[in-house]
């Protein structure tokens, strides 16, 4: 064992710890990096709800170390569930099935469902699988952010929001970059109640049935308010054509703007660049998604007055980005 795995086991020997003990410790997944108590210790899932300032009808989701643990959590488990656990898992992808009574109201929200996920991030596996030796089946763990803010995707994003006071471990830069997709099997058909990386179509090739439409009678579930994601600064959604001509005006009111667009975007503004600061979007969905967290945590702690984000293409592949910006900007205020 070199000296960084030794380092790595003691940090996950002390998270687990912290855990056992009833405390919250920050840890990465390939999403983002969550907020964690041990699932079965609803007075430590309500320090979640504390910490982050969530409203206690707002469920969290349950990572766990491997497919198998999904029998703890849930009643009942359709088989099209079993295959996509079985499948898709470890990987950004969250199901919501009926809870089983090994689950106390304060994860589910006082709802009848729970949410599970396996993430594919190394060190959040070996965190799991520690804790599931310690006796700790699963960790609850939303976004490891004040509620509604902008998720977290690097340890620094954590320490910024919570101080030193919270154990984080340290992984790196997300992977993904944002909140995994949320499949419900709540109704005849699987419905995905929140769009992310992990795509309909794999989704619905894997379970082997097709996907319901629309969210009716879905469950409460994480990310799903319409005000969410949001940084501090007000943040609107433009149009590519409308972009440069926007900037213009609140560059000539004397207004400090931040942009974030495609690089042929960007080569069109025009305006005093004492008073504008840009960042170059990608132009793939996977690369913008990784990206997207940590551009905005960097333009929110800057000087800007308002975020301007050119809208993305209107094309497959781009809808949880979609989604989030479209709530980014209503939980922000838009373009106050």
């Amino acid at each position: 064992m070199t000296q960084s795995d030794e380092a790595q086991a003691a940090a996950i020997d002390a998270a687990v710890a912290r855990l056992a003990a009833g405390e919250l410790v920050a840890f990465p997944t390939e999403t983002v990096y969550g907020l964690g108590a041990d699932a079965g210790n609803p007075a430590a899932v309500t320090r979640i709800f504390a910490a982050k300032g969530r409203p206690a009808d707002h469920p969290v989701i349950v990572h766990v170390a491997a497919a198998e643990d999904i029998a703890y959590f849930a009643r009942t488990v359709p088989p099209a569930a079993w295959r996509l656990a079985q499948r898709l898992w470890p990987g950004p992808l969250t199901l919501v099935l009926p809870r089983s009574p090994n689950v106390d109201d304060v994860v589910t929200g006082g709802q009848d469902t729970v949410g599970l996920r396996c993430p594919a991030h190394p060190l959040a596996r070996a965190l799991l699988h520690a804790c599931r030796e310690a006796g700790i089946r699963g960790l609850a763990a939303p976004s490891a952010n004040r509620f509604g803010r902008l998720s977290p995707t690097t340890a620094a994003h954590v320490r910024a929001e919570f101080g030193p006071g919270l154990m984080v471990l340290d992984g790196g830069q997300c992977e993904v970059g944002i909140e995994s997709t949320i499949v419900a099997f709540t109704d005849a058909r699987p419905r995905i109640l929140r769009p992310g990386m992990c795509k309909a179509e794999t989704i619905a090739a894997v379970a082997g049935v097709p996907l319901a439409d629309g969210a009716a009678r879905a469950p409460r579930v994480s990310g799903s308010l319409a005000q969410h994601y949001a940084p501090a600064t007000p943040l609107a959604l433009i149009a590519s054509a409308e972009l440069p001509a926007r900037v213009r005006t609140l560059v000539a009111e004397r207004r400090r703007v931040a942009v974030l667009a495609c690089a042929a975007t960007l080569a069109r503004l025009d305006a005093d660049a004492a008073r504008l600061e840009a960042r170059t979007a990608a132009t793939e969905p996977a690369a913008y998604a990784q990206e997207l967290y940590a551009v905005l945590h960097e333009l929110d702690a800057g000087d800007a007055e308002i975020l301007l984000v050119e809208r993305p293409p209107d094309e497959p592949g781009w809808e949880a980005i979609h989604d989030r910006l479209a709530r980014a900007a209503a939980g922000s205020g838009g373009a106050r």
